[in-house]
């Protein structure tokens, strides 16, 4: 087996495991949870169920159909890019996984807006709502008030947050060097000169 279809075969099993993980606990919450409800699983973490029409942690910023397209043609893109960067550019293991994160974290919440409007029957195909459930009220004021970390979140949230915060960190370079058109014609400078 080439490096080409390990590494394809890395990304499509991230993307598979991380999606079936992140749609079978929506599924549950939503299934078994009332709109609203919450319930402790310690004084810091909570699972509740949350419904928004908005990107990452409820922001919203475009009507529901332009962000559901919008999402799609970010991971026809991301998918492209990562073959491309496999076929051309033999990338660190550690890259492909954060961007089959990203990947992962936007298929999951493209399910939702597809298909779960539909599905649950309370709206049509591409208006469905994204379902979130984890909550940390990690830092509270004198009078109880969450002041640190308000949003829920999703698991999808989480794996696009995490890839991003990974990439910045540790594989920019990886990133800039693959999305650098280099001249083949033009001379190769001296790194240790520079």
């Amino acid at each position: 087996m080439t490096k080409t279809v390990k590494q394809s075969l890395l990304v499509g099993a991230i993307v598979l495991v991380a999606v079936a993980l992140d749609q079978t606990l929506k599924i549950y919450i939503r299934t078994h949870y009332a709109l609203g409800e919450a319930h402790p699983i310690t004084s810091w973490f909570w699972l509740c169920f949350v419904e928004n029409d908005g990107m990452a942690f409820g922001i919203e910023w475009f009507s529901k159909l332009a962000l559901t397209l919008f999402r799609i043609i970010v991971v026809g893109l991301l998918g492209w890019y990562i073959y491309v960067l496999i076929r051309k550019h033999n990338p660190r293991t550690g890259y492909l996984v954060s961007l089959a994160l990203i990947i992962a974290g936007a298929l999951g919440n493209i399910v939702d807006c597809v298909a779960y409007g539909k599905i649950f029957g309370y709206a049509g195909w591409m208006y469905g709502k994204v379902v979130d459930m984890l909550y940390f009220p990690l830092i509270h004021n004198s009078a109880g008030e969450v002041l640190f970390f308000r949003p829920v979140f999703n698991l999808a949230d989480s794996c696009i947050t995490c890839a991003v915060i990974i990439i910045l960190l540790f594989y920019r370079r990886d990133l800039n060097d693959s999305l650098e058109k280099k001249d083949k014609n033009a001379p190769q400078s001296d790194s240790k000169t520079e």
